[in-house]
């Protein structure tokens, strides 16, 4: 019994022992990583790419280097122009050179995105912010968004992490900030309101200027036209329509009244 034991392990451990010895042999780096060979903690210059590669078991370790695109959520504090206090949530795509692999594990380690990115961010969106009101900053995401991907690209693009896109996610001001912007809108709204209530009211007296002004002309027009076709005339005709048949009467030089009333003998 002990002889068969003996037997089966002297087979077995080579086996085993060959088998550890050939998976500590052999590294695969997944598609769109690259590795970085440390031996005995001294790192080896140059990168592996994509596929199965051999190093030497147990003393060789093969680290592998993200180098897709890579999302990052930063959350942030910075201070407007106006020294408002901007509470602000980035997301961020960037992704490491595959050249540049080897130098930045070598001089920075695995965690480059904490020792890195997240500072870089931090101090080029303070940086930005700075430039904008509060408002502004509102109302001009696009030109941050493209403001930190220069910075930030201006920043690491030496070391090889390079930054492909910025989303702000959010903008949080303080309370205070928050309803002094509110009672300024309301003000905004009463102001246009009274102005176009002005305006209204300006028109409808313009209209009704012009109208009168108008009817006025018309007024005008027809008492010339009037005026135009009265000849002496008509004027005399007029005047023997309206007549009624007495003669005025008139004082003379002993004051009595003499009637002009033409009577019947003097008809005959």
């Amino acid at each position: 019994m002990n002889v068969n034991v003996k037997k089966i392990s002297a087979i077995i451990i080579p086996i085993v022992l060959v088998l550890l010895i050939l998976a500590n042999s052999i590294s695969i780096v997944e598609a769109g990583h690259t590795g970085v060979i440390v031996t005995l903690g001294k790192v080896k210059e140059g990168v592996l790419q994509e596929g199965i590669h051999v190093k030497a078991p147990f003393i060789q370790q093969v680290v592998k280097i993200d180098n897709r695109i890579v999302k990052l959520e930063v959350e942030t504090e910075a201070f407007s122009k106006d020294l408002q206090t901007v509470q602000t949530t980035l997301a961020i795509n960037y992704r490491v050179d595959t050249k540049k692999s080897y130098s930045i594990y070598k001089n920075i380690g695995a965690d480059y995105e904490n020792v890195l990115v997240v500072p870089a961010v931090n101090e080029v969106l303070k940086a930005i912010t700075a430039r904008y009101t509060a408002e502004e900053s509102v109302t001009n995401r696009a030109l941050i968004s493209d403001g930190l991907i220069e910075g930030l690209n201006e920043k690491l693009n030496g070391i090889g992490l390079y930054v492909t896109d910025v989303n702000i996610i959010n903008f949080d001001f303080s309370e205070a900030f928050i309803t002094a912007i509110e009672e300024k809108q309301v003000a905004q709204q009463k102001l246009l309101k009274a102005e176009t209530e002005k305006q209204t009211a300006i028109k409808n007296a313009e209209a009704n200027a012009e109208t009168i002004r108008i009817k006025a002309e018309a007024e005008a027009d027809a008492n010339k036209k009037l005026d135009d076709s009265l000849t002496a005339d008509i004027i005399e005709y007029n005047k023997v329509e309206k007549w009624n048949g007495v003669l005025p009467q008139v004082t003379g030089n002993g004051g009595s009244m003499i009637n002009f009333t033409p009577s019947s003998n003097t008809a005959k």
